[in-house]
């Protein structure tokens, strides 16, 4: 009896499987990945490629964005976006991209984040405009704000809101947990359950404290681990400083089919190669998908305007794929790893390249960057889905308490199970959830460039920008938070020293 049902269970499982595969494939193989190029192509062109004319200027914004006293400032928001961003997938994904698409996926993962630097201005721009504040006076906005808003359309973003919760809140904290603990396990032999309980309990002490406390505790964090990663990859490129443009012409040359690069006995394509490096890309950076937007909103930008935020998290895709992706190829490629017939996969791959090059004690450096990028990001997850649970709520604090002990089980159950069919599960929600706002951007981009271009405009005139809502016919009766008294009290908050 044990083992028939042991087999239907089984044969269950694997019919559940082939499901979510199916529809993983048709949402991710064939819509999402060309339906979020074509929009960041179409924004890029819009935005006269902003991206590249503005990028000095995105960065003297994200400098001026300090702490403030009151609420949360443009870097503390870039940081907890940065902190959900930055993660495994900027180590094993950009491994798992060299394994299948070779050299050349790695030009397509740049393609395409120069590319979504556009579509995440616009989603974190039309985030501001549509922001309100919750019963604690803390901003709040995202896709869900724009689509009830902008759209009238709240079924709409009532949908988005459940695909993030199930995505963010509940399935990737539990595969972030069961990622450090596996890795704690394997290094230095540490038991799950216990690593269990202490994640939990630092988990908790931040979510408890709301999204200030997370994104304090994002901006010790993220710089550290950043500039920790970096710093171990510029060593790798010194010593193999000689073999560098050999490396990026063979990146170039891959991509487009100009040269057949093998590794390990596999020969790659260009046409694997441009699938490959865009996929990972895209889900590396997000851009498109709606989940950075959620935090984008709760900056008090400076200057104060909704385009303010936008030059921020444009940078934090440039970042995410061109910086720290880059630094994870450069380490793969310059050691040589690939062209052995033993070669690894995944983040197994990166692990081979750092012993071969600095020996055997990288294995707990990569250990401890999982446990940095992977708590991290927990705790950012958790800020998309509070905010779309405030949503729901009609911002008010109603069943915050019972999601949060729901975020701290699921990070336990995460710590000590195996999650195959949950992964593939989070991978179909996060695809509802970027198609549902694609169609958003595209009906709200209108509006999204008029502020864009709002912004440049007094930009040009030598004034510091600042939003005026009565310019716009599309936000007449739209309840926002971008009213004269709360443009009084941002400008207060940051002291209106905005250097241009």
């Amino acid at each position: 009896m044990t083992s028939t049902n042991g087999n239907i269970l089984g044969s269950i499982n694997d019919t559940l499987m082939a499901i979510i595969a199916s529809i993983n494939g048709v949402l991710w193989g064939q819509l999402l990945v060309y339906l979020l190029v074509g929009v960041g192509i179409y924004f890029s062109v819009r935005l006269g490629f902003i991206q590249i004319r503005q990028f000095r200027h995105s960065i003297e914004v994200l400098k001026s964005g300090r702490e403030i006293e009151n609420g949360i400032s443009s870097y503390q928001v870039f940081c907890t976006s940065m902190a959900a961003r930055v993660g495994t997938g900027n180590m094993a994904g950009v491994a798992v991209a060299l394994t299948i698409g070779g050299p050349g996926a790695i030009f397509w993962m740049w393609l395409i984040a120069i590319f979504g630097m556009a579509t995440a201005f616009i989603e974190s721009t039309l985030a501001q405009v549509y922001k309100v504040k919750d019963v604690d006076g803390q901003y709040r906005g995202g896709p869900a704000y724009y689509m009830e808003q902008g759209l009238g359309k709240r079924w709409m973003g009532t949908l988005f809101s459940i695909c993030l919760i199930i995505a963010f809140g509940f399935v990737f904290n539990a595969v972030q947990a069961n990622t450090i603990t596996d890795a704690l396990h394997h290094s230095f032999g540490w038991d799950e359950t216990t690593q269990g309980i202490v994640i939990v309990i630092f988990t908790a002490f931040f979510i408890m404290g709301g999204l200030r406390r997370v994104a304090t505790a994002s901006t010790k964090i993220v710089p550290i681990m950043a500039v920790g990663y970096l710093a171990i990859a510029l060593v790798i490129v010194a010593m193999n400083i000689t073999e560098l443009p050999a490396v990026l012409a063979l990146i170039v040359k891959s991509a487009f089919g100009w040269h057949e690069a093998v590794a390990g006995g596999v020969a790659f394509t260009a046409s694997q190669a441009m699938q490959s490096g865009i996929a990972r890309g895209l889900f590396s950076n997000e851009a498109g998908m709606g989940s950075a937007a959620n935090v984008a909103a709760s900056a008090t930008p400076n200057p104060n305007h909704p385009a303010s935020q936008g030059f921020v998290q444009m940078l934090g895709v440039f970042v995410d794929t061109i910086v720290i992706c880059t630094a994870s190829a450069a380490m793969i490629m310059l050691s040589g790893v690939m062209n052995s017939p033993d070669a690894a996969t995944g983040i197994g791959l990166l692990q081979q390249a750092l012993s071969n090059q600095l020996g055997d004690w990288t294995t707990y450096f990569i250990a401890s960057a999982i446990l940095l990028f992977c708590f991290s990001s927990i705790i950012a997850n958790y800020t998309y889905a509070e905010t779309n649970i405030m949503f729901l709520n009609g911002n008010t604090k109603k069943g915050l308490l019972l999601f949060r002990l729901c975020v701290l089980g699921m990070v336990m159950f995460g710590a000590v199970a195996s999650l195959p069919v949950v992964w593939s599960l989070a991978d179909v929600s996060m695809g509802l959830m970027a198609l549902v706002n694609i169609v958003a951007l595209i009906f709200l981009s209108g509006l999204a460039i008029k502020v864009i271009k709002d912004y440049e405009e007094q930009l040009k005139a030598g004034k510091t920008p600042e939003f005026d809502r009565s310019k716009f016919k599309e936000l007449k009766d739209i309840e926002g938070a971008w009213h004269p008294d709360t443009i009084a009290e941002a400008r207060e908050a940051n002291g209106n020293t905005f250097n241009k």
